[in-house]
C-alpha cells in the first residue's frame, strides 16, 4: 500500500473541518483541483470514501469520521514535537497559536500585543476570533496552542489560569440616564438584548438577570456587542457589556452606562491551553506575564 503523507492529512485535516473543497483549498493555500487530487489518493491508497460529495459542499463518512479522530491525533502530535524543541530553546518564542472570544479582542488585543511584544520579542502571534465553543474544539485538535476566554471553562482536558476580573455594567437609552440602577427582578422585566446563541457572555448576561439560558426573549440578537450597543441607542431596549468595552462602545450610540452597586455582576478572563501541551509551562508563564501586563 503506498504510504500516506503528513501533507494529505493536513489537507483532509481542513476539508473535515471546512466541509468545502474551495474554502479547505484556501484554508491549506493551495489550488482546488490539487487538494481535490490529494483527497481521492488519500481514498484510493485506504480503499473506502471517505466524504459524500455533495452540489453544496461534503460530509464525512463513517469512515471518514473514524479517521478525521485518528488524524487530528497523528497531526497533533507532531505539532507537539515542534513545541519540545520550542521548550528546550526555552523563552517561548516563534509561532504561538492564540484564540480569543469576540467579547474581548476588540478591547483587549492593543494592551495584550504591547505586553507580549516587551516580554516576548522572537514570539509571532497567529490570532483567531471566535466563540468559546470553537476555541475549546480548536485547542483539543491542537491547531491552538492557547485561548483567552471568560473561566471557567470546565473542561478536565484543559488547565486555566486567570488574567482579569472585570465588572458588567447595563447600557441604557440616553433618555433613561437618571433612572435609577434596577436590581435583578427588575431587570429581568426589562426588554434585555443579547448576544446570538453560542456566545458565552449571553450566558453569563443571562445569570446576571436571573434567566433561564432557553428562556424565549424579544427575538432581537446580535453578533457583537457593538451591534448591542446601537440598538439600545435606537430605542430597543436595554443591555449588559463589559467593563472593557466602554470606552469603546459608548462614544458611538446615544446611550447611558450605569454601574452595579458593590459587588458588581462580573466575570474572570483567563488563559486556557492543552494540560498536555509540552508548552504547558511556558504558557503559565505566559499566563502571568499578560496577568502583570493588563492588571
Amino acid at each position: 500500500m503506498k504510504n500516506l503523507t503528513l501533507r494529505q492529512f493536513r489537507y483532509f485535516e481542513a476539508l473535515a473541518r471546512h466541509g468545502h473543497f474551495g474554502r479547505a483549498a484556501e484554508a491549506s493555500a493551495i489550488s482546488q483541483p490539487a487538494l481535490s487530487v490529494q483527497i481521492r489518493e488519500m481514498e484510493e491508497t485506504l480503499g473506502v470514501a471517505l466524504f459524500e460529495r455533495g452540489p453544496r459542499g461534503v460530509t464525512l463518512t463513517g469512515v471518514g469520521r473514524e479517521v478525521a479522530g485518528r488524524v487530528r491525533d497523528i497531526l497533533r502530535h507532531v505539532d507537539e514535537l515542534g513545541d519540545l524543541a520550542r521548550l528546550s530553546r526555552g523563552a517561548l518564542s516563534g509561532r504561538v497559536r492564540l484564540g480569543i472570544i469576540p467579547t474581548v479582542a476588540p478591547y483587549l488585543l492593543p494592551r495584550l500585543t504591547e505586553a507580549l511584544a516587551a516580554a516576548y520579542p522572537g514570539l509571532e502571534l497567529d490570532l483567531r476570533e471566535t466563540i468559546t465553543p470553537r476555541l475549546v474544539e480548536a485547542l483539543e485538535q491542537g491547531t491552538l496552542d492557547a485561548a483567552i476566554v471568560a473561566l471557567p471553562v470546565s473542561e478536565p482536558s484543559l488547565a486555566e489560569a486567570p488574567l482579569l476580573s472585570e465588572a458588567f455594567v447595563l447600557v441604557r437609552p440616553a433618555a433613561e440616564a437618571d433612572r435609577p440602577m434596577p436590581d435583578p427582578a427588575a431587570l429581568a422585566r426589562m426588554k434585555l438584548l443579547l448576544l446570538e446563541e453560542g456566545h458565552c457572555f449571553r450566558d453569563q448576561a443571562l445569570e446576571v438577570c436571573a434567566l433561564r439560558p432557553n428562556a424565549r426573549r424579544h427575538g432581537l440578537e446580535a453578533a457583537s456587542l457593538s451591534t448591542l450597543v446601537q440598538m439600545v441607542g435606537a430605542g430597543l431596549g436595554v443591555t449588559l457589556i463589559p467593563e472593557m468595552a466602554v470606552a469603546v462602545e459608548a462614544r458611538s450610540a446615544p446611550v447611558a452606562i450605569g454601574r452595579f452597586p458593590d459587588p458588581p455582576p462580573a466575570r474572570s478572563i483567563g488563559l486556557v491551553w492543552r494540560r498536555t501541551s509540552p508548552l504547558g509551562p511556558q504558557l503559565a508563564e505566559l499566563a502571568r506575564t499578560l496577568r502583570d501586563g493588563l492588571g
